[in-house]
């Protein structure tokens, strides 16, 4: 298990990247989506590609990316393939998976990317708002924080 200490300064050094408060926010957001992907084992991977991609905060999409855990993933999955299927305007039937691999999976595929795709875009913009005033409220008690990033939501960007 992560020690607490060690959690809460990762967490103090996300929220004092030198990085527009919408750029951090933005990669939080990605990786938030890609969390509630059916591709385990690849999250960590994609966050990564797409940060590179879309030049986004390779440090908050990595971390967005590990939100849905293995304790929630289950759940997730099964909200996931019931929304999928209830947008196909199938009737879901009994949700059986015996492993987490493609082949245990591959029945349920295209209501399970349907309704993922729709939670993780949900997911994500509820990420990015409380990333964005996670970010915002830490930097409020740091005068030289504070003062940078109302500069940069003046700008609109980063400043160098």
């Amino acid at each position: 298990m992560i020690p607490i200490d060690k959690l809460k300064k990762q967490f103090k050094k996300i929220l004092s990247l030198d990085a527009h408060p919408g750029h951090i926010a933005t990669g939080f957001a990605v990786g938030v989506f890609i969390s509630f992907t059916p591709f385990f084992g690849l999250h960590t991977a994609l966050a990564i590609i797409l940060a590179f991609v879309f030049r986004l905060n390779k440090l908050t999409c990595i971390t967005g990316s590990w939100i849905n855990t293995p304790l929630t993933v289950v759940p997730v999955l099964a909200g996931s393939y019931k929304l999928g299927e209830l947008i196909l305007g199938n009737k879901p039937a009994l949700f059986k998976v015996t492993s987490m691999e493609w082949s245990s999976l591959k029945g349920y595929a295209s209501s399970i990317i349907l309704g993922s795709s729709i939670i993780g875009f949900f997911a994500a913009m509820a990420g990015y708002a409380l990333c964005y005033w996670l970010v915002v409220t830490f930097r409020k008690n740091d005068p030289a924080l504070k003062q940078i990033t109302n500069e940069m939501e003046i700008v609109g960007e980063e400043l160098d």
